[in-house]
């Protein structure tokens, strides 16, 4: 009986060891994609200034915010005819060595998930489909867009 017991203790700390380990490794996969999907929730609800908060700085370089939340609102909205959309995030891959265009900074670790998107306006239904990176910046998840051609 005592060594049931303890096999069943050992069994017990080898599987809350690779429990703990599993779930270490996958932290930041399951938070990088958590943040990509904050940022088209954000979008969904027309919460632009929201969604330009999750850039990373390199992406704000592109959009001045006053800019971005004007065009993602007319673009969408006004000419499209859109009120709103769906999403769906599949899969969330690491990358590493990856660079948001040619010349720009090389990151060493970066999370890529495929969003798609699907709009229902005036011109029927359409799908954009893209691949999304995310980043740490100064302990925060940050989006980028790719660039490279």
């Amino acid at each position: 009986m005592f060594k049931t017991k303890g096999f069943l203790i050992i069994i017990l700390i080898i599987i809350s060891l690779v429990v703990i380990l599993a779930s270490l490794y996958m932290l930041p996969s399951q938070s990088a994609r958590r943040a990509v999907g904050n940022f088209y929730e954000y979008e969904q609800e027309g919460e632009f200034s929201e969604s330009w908060e999750l850039f990373h700085p390199l992406m704000k370089e592109k959009f001045d915010k006053g800019h971005y939340l004007q065009d993602r609102a007319h673009v969408f909205m006004n000419h499209f005819g859109v009120t709103t959309f769906t999403f769906s995030l599949e899969g969330t891959d690491k990358v590493k060595k990856w660079s948001m265009e040619e010349g720009s900074h090389t990151f060493k670790l970066a999370y890529s998930t495929t969003v798609s998107q699907t709009f229902k306006g005036k011109y029927g239904t359409f799908h954009i489909q893209q691949e999304v990176f995310a980043v740490r910046e100064k302990g925060e998840w940050k989006l980028l867009w790719d660039y490279n051609k």
